[in-house]
């Protein structure tokens, strides 16, 4: 028997849900998730921050959602992102709608602090319209008052009745694409809560120890209650909630499950932006390309591919080595700056020759000997590109537009029953 059967329990079965491109339960590799700690209204910003964790391991992303000009920001954010956006949501039921009309792919919903029924249902009911899932997201440190009273504090037994209350509305309106959590700060309760989770839902569970605080400490909390419940079997998608940089989170989730063996240590990490209104290759076929001429090559080099030199050096900076079209051209970068510029139907080529350098002779070295007006000619293709195809080149002002007639319409005074 190896190791790995002698102490990794069977994963539980679950249903499959999916947050975008990312399936969730029902025997899909477990996920890793973190959230942003930027101003979500600030679009670059958090952008640039989704960017850092995607390149740290991150498969999901998560931004708050708790003011209108955070539903605008993440309707020009999403088109962009490489990775599923969830809006995280506290409080007001109209930046769900929001950011619904933003085009999120999940949105996290706390039955703590969202618990009128009739809000909770309404946003159900647009979510099952769009195809769109949400996380129950119970949390110990906002628990609806009536059930801290019922079951004397919170409880794992009380985590769990708040969750299978809020499934209760969703199934008023026969909505079922579901993911759940009930997260403590308190690893035992948090560890027992999910236990009882487990043997109460078929729904895929997200894990995650609320609060852990900052490293090392925080680390070790995080790992203690995720790695037990993996270890038995329990859990689909991951997060760390670290007082840190969430990089680390990311980079904490993934190098936990390549430890337990539920996700595989790799050379090539290749990122790719999606494809928007500026790109002008054919960015899935370019990344395939990549992928296969990385792949006899066990490089341990983060690599991008982007669709458009206007964003993809600067969105990409954190990787080693990337590629970003534009005028015909390939515009190859190290670490977010301009080292060469070449022909397009010679990218790919150029990009493995680049990565063999790279390993060879480091990151200083190779942008030492960049090419003299490579970064020059960068700008002026961004120049070009960006006044012949605009700044919303993704519609996003048609979601905004949206955006705004809905919390209007949400934030206007409803008729009194009989009136």
């Amino acid at each position: 028997m190896s190791r790995t059967t002698a102490t990794m329990a069977e994963r539980r079965q679950t249903r499959q849900i999916n947050v975008g491109k990312v399936a969730v339960g029902g025997g899909a590799p477990v996920s890793v998730q973190s959230m942003t700690v930027t101003k979500t209204a600030d679009a670059e910003a958090t952008l640039a921050q989704v960017y850092a964790l995607a390149a740290a391991g991150a498969d999901i992303v998560r931004c708050t959602c708790n003011e209108q000009e955070a539903a605008e920001a993440l309707a020009q954010i999403i088109p962009r992102s490489p990775v599923p956006i969830v809006a995280d949501v506290h409080f007001h039921y109209e930046m769900a709608l929001a950011a619904l009309e933003a085009g999120v792919q999940g949105l996290r919903l706390n039955p703590g602090n969202l618990r009128k029924p009739e809000e909770i249902k309404l946003v159900a009911s647009e979510a099952r319209d769009r195809g769109v899932p949400i996380r129950i997201g119970v949390n110990a440190g906002s628990l609806h008052p009536e059930l801290y009273k019922k079951y004397g504090g919170a409880t794992p037994e009380a985590l769990v009745e708040s969750a299978r209350m809020e499934l209760a509305y969703f199934e008023e309106v026969d909505f079922d694409d579901v993911k759940i959590s009930v997260k403590a700060s308190t690893v035992p309760v948090m560890i027992e809560a999910y236990r009882l989770a487990s043997e109460t839902f078929d729904h895929p569970l997200h894990l995650g120890v609320t609060e852990a605080g900052p490293p090392p400490a925080g680390l070790i909390k995080g790992t203690a209650g995720i790695g037990t419940l993996l270890a038995e079997g329990i859990g689909d998608t991951i997060r760390y909630s670290l007082t840190a940089d969430p990089v680390q989170e990311a980079r904490a989730g993934r190098q936990l499950l390549e430890a337990l063996g539920l996700r595989e240590r790799k050379g090539l990490d290749l990122i790719a932006c999606p494809s928007c209104g500026r790109a002008e290759i054919d960015v899935i076929d370019i990344a395939r390309r990549v992928q296969e001429a990385f792949e006899s090559r066990a490089w341990p080099l983060q690599v991008a591919v982007m669709g458009c030199v206007v964003n993809g050096p600067g969105e990409a900076r954190e990787a080693d080595l990337g590629i970003a079209a534009g005028r015909h051209k390939g515009h190859l970068f190290i670490k977010g700056k301009i080292v060469r510029v070449v022909p397009e139907d010679e990218m790919v080529e150029a990009l493995v020759a680049e990565a063999e350098k790279l390993i060879a002779e480091g990151v200083e070295a190779r942008l030492a000997a960049a090419d003299a007006g490579a970064e020059r000619e960068a700008e002026e293709d961004r120049k070009a590109l960006f006044e012949a195809k605009g700044a919303d080149v993704n519609q996003s002002g048609q979601r905004i537009a949206m955006i705004r007639k809905t919390i209007a319409q949400e934030q206007e005074p409803r008729p009194q029953s009989g009136q």
